[in-house]
């Protein structure tokens, strides 16, 4: 699935920008060597990045 259709950017590779250590959206696009276009994902890609931060406190847990 697309999260990012301006800038072809799926779900895969957004999470793989996460595991990379991507912590903002504009980390994310900078990983992927472009930028925020109408940046109707950055919604989306914020909610990916907390996702993720909370499965990782749990994992500590």
């Amino acid at each position: 699935m697309y999260v990012c259709n301006c800038n072809g950017i799926r779900e895969r590779q957004v999470r793989a920008a996460i595991d990379a250590g991507a912590q903002r959206p504009v980390e994310i696009f900078r990983h992927h060597g472009c930028q925020a276009q109408c940046a109707k994902c950055v919604c989306e890609m914020r909610q990916m990045i907390q996702e993720n931060r909370e499965a990782l406190a749990y994992a500590a847990e």
